[in-house]
């Protein structure tokens, strides 16, 4: 994430009661427990269209933005925020879901497409680059392809997910504060290669 004294953690969700415990807000979900760990306090600000929070970490400064435009227009209060304090995309990792990736998958990435994904879709239109972290958390479930897309998205988590969410959760904020203090390629080495470890694990015992 660049060598720079500044790291911006970038949750996308939708705000309001209705989405707060959708699988489409666990990128929320995520920035808000980085936020209850280390007593940030995230704040409306309006110039952003976002909710923000700052912390010291390592010597860094650590930005937590979360859009307040809805997920389609995530990337306007990016854009706003990177452009108000001179920051670069190579300072961000944005948190998102992933209906490409099972439910408990996790991928980390320094670049790369937006996967169909209309919050990542956005980001890349105003950043005007695919240059940018993210950690796609994956919520695809059994069935999930007997729904409609905007539908299963927007629905809360099983019981089943919501007993193993807090573990998901707790994970990737350990991926972000290792991206505070580590090379993002050595994370990403780390959190990809036990992830396909799992994924083979698994496959094996379902043979």
């Amino acid at each position: 994430m660049g060598d720079s004294k500044h790291k911006v953690f970038v949750g996308l969700g939708n705000f309001g009661k209705r989405y707060q415990k959708t699988r489409h807000n666990i990128g929320f979900m995520v920035t808000e427990r980085l936020c209850d760990r280390h007593f940030w306090e995230l704040k409306d600000v309006p110039r952003f269209k976002a909710k923000v929070a700052k912390g010291v970490m390592d010597d860094k400064t650590i930005h937590i933005l979360e859009p307040a435009t809805y997920m389609n227009a995530s990337g306007q209060a990016l854009k706003r925020y990177l452009d108000y304090f001179h920051l670069s995309s190579q300072d961000v990792c944005v948190v998102t879901d992933d209906i490409a990736l099972s439910f408990g998958e996790m991928r980390l990435r320094a670049m790369g497409s937006s996967g169909g994904h209309n919050g990542l879709k956005s980001i890349e239109q105003h950043l005007g680059t695919r240059q940018y972290p993210r950690l796609r958390l994956g919520i695809a479930g059994e069935h999930h392809q007997q729904r409609a897309l905007e539908d299963y998205v927007l629905d809360e988590f099983s019981r089943a997910e919501r007993e193993q969410l807090p573990l998901l959760i707790e994970s990737a904020v350990d991926v972000l504060e290792r991206l505070v203090t580590q090379d993002i390629e050595r994370v990403m080495k780390d959190v990809n290669t036990r992830q396909e470890k799992e994924n083979e694990s698994n496959k094996n015992k379902s043979l």
